[in-house]
């Protein structure tokens, strides 16, 4: 997709450049030829000076201090909430868009929380700072959205069996070393390798973790309030690529053909669902793929108008990256910059 008909100048700056997701932002501006005039990389002190390649020429990570001081159309920021808390206001006090991908503005209410094929439509040219949603629930969602409009939902029991990569660099890091019998740095209070931590971020007074708490908060602001979301997340020993079993009760009645039928039209989403190839979604085939892929759809017998679905996306790429250059693109095509 391009908009060099759209648009003469595009400055551009990506906030946490060097981190997992600021490279795969990069990656997929780069793949859907997306305009950009002027390209400013961002990231901590102790980066400052380092090279990155965009497309062939290098460019130096600058501060966000000095970033402050130029004239930027659009940021996309990938640092975390405490950065973003801090520095997204004072960009968009001077004009400049924000697409923030960490959780602190997702729940404000004078924030508006996006997955462009569901709620794009939500954004208005007074919106300066835009939140990403959370990686598992862009997914969830993206699965959802289709079946509410068409069954309405009651309630989905979702648990999540999530990569390290949505940690960041230093769970990778500690799920080689562990492969390869090497002491060092713990991202995880427990080994990662053969094991699974039913602990996705940090608990919450209730029980429940902050990540099964996004799910939940999350999927109510984007789709309905009155969808019961309840939540267990998982961390499991693979790099890329989130899954979830979700059970998902209906006010109304479906066939199976009908929801495959509502799952095919969404856009972004791909059926995959062929059990006499022992064909359905998994990590490994998602890599590096844009779209958010269903399988092993299948009512459940034992409640009434509910049914079972597998859902898998890359975390990096759908769940974060993606979603936010989709935002980008959607400002630029209804002219809300």
């Amino acid at each position: 997709m391009t908009f060099r008909n759209i648009v003469l100048h595009m400055k551009l700056a990506i906030v946490g450049a060097t981190g997992m997701v600021g490279r795969e932002m990069l990656e997929v501006l780069s793949e859907r030829d997306f305009y950009i005039t002027e390209l400013v990389l961002v990231a901590s002190e102790k980066s400052c000076g380092q090279q990155i390649n965009y497309l062939g020429k290098s460019y130096e990570i600058i501060s966000l201090s000095d970033l402050l001081e130029t004239e930027v159309d659009l940021a996309l920021f990938s640092a975390g909430s405490e950065i973003s808390k801090i520095w997204a206001p004072k960009f968009a006090e001077k004009g400049c868009k924000v697409i923030d991908n960490s959780s602190y503005w997702r729940m404000n209410e004078n924030h508006k929380l996006i997955v462009p094929e569901i709620n794009g439509a939500e954004l208005e040219k007074e919106d300066m700072i835009i939140a990403n949603p959370n990686c598992s629930t862009i997914q969830m969602v993206m699965a959802l959205a289709p079946l509410h409009k068409r069954f309405m939902i009651k309630r989905v029991v979702v648990s999540t069996y999530q990569s390290i990569s949505g940690t960041g660099i230093k769970a990778v890091r500690q799920l080689e070393n562990e492969e390869a019998g090497i002491a060092g740095e713990m991202a995880y209070p427990h080994p990662i390798y053969q094991n699974a931590l039913p602990h996705c971020d940090d608990f919450t007074e209730n029980g429940y973790t902050k990540e099964e708490m996004k799910l939940t908060n999350e999927t109510k602001k984007i789709l309905d309030k009155n969808i019961e979301v309840s939540a267990t997340a998982v961390r499991v020993p693979v790099v890329g690529g989130h899954s979830e079993s979700v059970n998902i009760t209906f006010e109304n009645d479906f066939d199976l053909d009908e929801v495959r039928f509502e799952l095919n039209q969404m856009e972004g989403v791909e059926v995959v669902d062929n059990l006499v190839n022992n064909e359905y979604p998994m990590p490994i085939t998602s890599h590096k793929k844009d779209a958010v892929f269903v399988g092993r759809i299948r009512r459940d017998f034992s409640q009434k108008n509910t049914l079972n679905m597998w859902i898998v996306s890359d975390n990096l790429r759908k769940g974060a990256a993606t979603n936010t250059v989709q935002i980008a693109e959607f400002l630029f095509k209804n002219n809300l910059l």
